[in-house]
């Protein structure tokens, strides 16, 4: 398929001006009131009427989790309150993982992924969208880099099982990078896709959807199943909601083909923010799945897999929970904070770990709703808050190193959209998602003086772990050494080992999962323990964002929508040039304010 996006223009902007600008937006917000237009109460009544398979209030996945209800007011009481009640919600991940490890789904997964790589050319292929999409790319880049590190113990024939495992991301490779969140509402994309990588009898297929409702997930696992491969899929809200509410989870769990593996560990820390306890519960999954499997076929490895994965979990929360790995996570919230208030950018300087920090990263403009990651064409938009560079390879080396493979992406065009049946603003200006469009995104060693020139505080973040090789500890010196403000974060916690670096990539995501919302709450852009300044790009984001009116403003759905759809009106309406545009969320519980 051929899957091609010029985003609005606008300006980076100071600390004074973002405050200032906030400040003007609300008061101009307080004197428009509500009103609400013909068309605004029209599309309201369309998403109310006809979008109901979007409604996932149901979902606990989409509710608040009242153990971490008191996020907002534990963060303004000291960071490390915020920390460890973000962690609470960690905690409920081992209590469902133990019963799911021991399950005969959990050895099914393993035994059919076992199944594959003995086979002549049978693949181990993940599927996902958004979080789970990168969640799936992060896997399969997982498995190929064991066989890159290992190669010197390996014989010819096992070296060539590095090519046995294969992802699908929603969107294309491109999606690392910027979220492109409108394509999980079209089941006939993910077909599309899966047809692509050409998915057949003899394959593993493992479709991973934090709350079990993707559609575009949902109609890669269905062209799987047709397929003849052996399908699995993966997801953390009780089956029985699902399939009772949901026509396509209907479809897909009734499925004899597929083998359903049952995640639920409750809701969020953050309400609806599934990449916190929903994409950990499935990356600890499908990363320890994968492992196993390695041991089946490869037995000498079995010595570096742990005898009990729940128990290593427990083992790396406790480590993350002690007042040394809650100070780690503290000092850098705090550290960026004062950057990002200040109007100042942070980069993160990375290389075994990047994948990870680009989930995080990509994640934290739609949810928080701020500026994207850039590309070097985009001259004219505004830096995105934080941003990851590899001391080690150029940019074009640095995608393929980073992927031990060359990126797939999609050469999206308006037939394409129009075909899919996409809304006419896609058709006119498709998504610009290929490779060549990824490789202006300058992730490598090259010089960045647009993130430090200009700029009234500029930071460089050093990731650093006791095993770095010397290598990297001078590359990552000399490239940090450009920027006026240097730290480090020091992941110097007990890690255990594992063939894969399981423990050392869930490490990483937890603590970013604390260290990027934690510094969101401490800027005010969570309410309560909800995401309130929240893109509406996709049909689950607007409902999402009707459903915390109604918590925080206590008002009806069918008020709210028409109170978001007006507020997004109103947004549209204006000319934030210079200025941060508000999300149409916030301006909505603003006024209900």
């Amino acid at each position: 398929m051929n899957f091609s996006s010029k985003t609005a223009e606008s300006l980076w902007f100071s600390a004074f001006s973002l405050f200032t600008a906030a400040a003007t937006t609300m008061a101009a917000m307080s004197a428009s009131g509500f009103e609400c237009s013909a068309a605004a109460r029209e599309a309201a009544r369309q998403f109310i009427e006809d979008e109901k398979q979007f409604h996932l209030g149901f979902l606990p996945t989409e509710q608040s989790n009242p153990i971490t209800a008191t996020l907002e007011e534990d963060f303004k009481r000291s960071v490390v309150a915020g920390v460890q009640c973000l962690q609470r919600g960690d905690r409920q991940i081992p209590i469902t993982m133990r019963h799911v490890f021991a399950s005969k789904e959990f050895d099914s997964l393993v035994g059919a992924m076992a199944d594959a790589l003995r086979s002549p050319d049978g693949r181990i292929v993940f599927s996902g969208c958004g979080a789970t999409g990168r969640l799936s790319i992060l896997l399969e880049s997982m498995w190929r880099d064991f066989f890159h590190r290992r190669a010197a113990e390996l014989s010819p024939a096992e070296r060539a099982l590095a090519d046995r495992a294969a992802s699908i991301m929603t969107g294309g490779d491109f999606a690392l990078i910027k979220s492109v969140e409108f394509f999980e509402d079209f089941a006939e994309g993910g077909r599309r896709q899966a047809a692509a990588l050409g998915v057949k009898r003899g394959d593993t297929f493992v479709a991973i959807t934090e709350g079990g409702e993707t559609s575009s997930v949902l109609g890669t696992l269905r062209y799987a199943s047709e397929h003849g491969a052996r399908c699995f899929l993966v997801f953390n809200n009780p089956a029985y909601l699902l399939r009772g509410y949901l026509d396509r989870c209907r479809e897909a769990i009734d499925d004899p083909n597929v083998t359903v593996i049952d995640l639920y560990c409750g809701s969020m820390s953050v309400a609806g923010s599934t990449r916190m306890q929903a994409t950990t519960s499935e990356q600890l999954l499908c990363s320890c799945a994968l492992e196993a499997a390695l041991a089946r076929v490869i037995p000498r490895f079995a010595r570096e897999t742990a005898p009990d994965y729940t128990v290593a979990f427990e083992r790396l929360l406790a480590a993350l929970e002690s007042p040394a790995g809650r100070a780690m996570i503290a000092r850098e919230i705090e550290f960026e904070t004062g950057v990002y208030r200040a109007g100042g950018r942070v980069t993160y300087i990375a290389d075994r770990c990047m994948l990870d920090l680009f989930t995080d990263n990509t994640e934290r403009g739609p949810t928080f709703m701020i500026p994207p990651l850039r590309s070097s064409r985009e001259r004219g938009l505004p830096q995105s808050w934080a941003f990851v560079k590899n001391p080690l390879h150029s940019t074009a080396e640095c995608w393929s190193e980073m992927l031990r493979r060359r990126p797939r992406c999609l050469e999206f065009t308006a037939a394409d959209a129009a075909s899919l049946k996409m809304p006419q603003k896609f058709i006119d200006h498709p998504p610009a998602i290929s490779y060549s469009d990824l490789v202006t995104y300058m992730i490598g060693s090259e010089p960045a003086p647009e993130r430090i020139a200009g700029l009234p505080r500029a930071a460089a973040v050093t990731v650093r772990f006791p095993d770095d090789s010397p290598a990297y500890r001078e590359a990552a010196a000399s490239l940090a050494s450009a920027w006026p403000e240097r730290v480090e974060m020091d992941f110097s916690i007990p890690i255990e080992p594992s063939a894969l670096e399981i423990w050392r990539h869930l490490a990483v995501k937890l603590s970013f999962n604390c260290l990027s919302t934690g510094t969101m709450t401490c800027l005010g852009r969570v309410t309560g323990n909800w995401m309130s300044h929240v893109s509406i790009s996709c049909k689950k984001l607007v409902d999402r964002g009707i459903r915390l009116l109604v918590e925080l403003g206590g008002v009806s759905y069918e008020e709210a929508a028409e109170r978001l759809f007006a507020a997004e009106e109103w947004v549209r309406s204006q000319d934030w040039s210079g200025r941060e545009e508000p999300s149409a969320v916030q301006v909505a519980l603003e006024r209900l304010k």
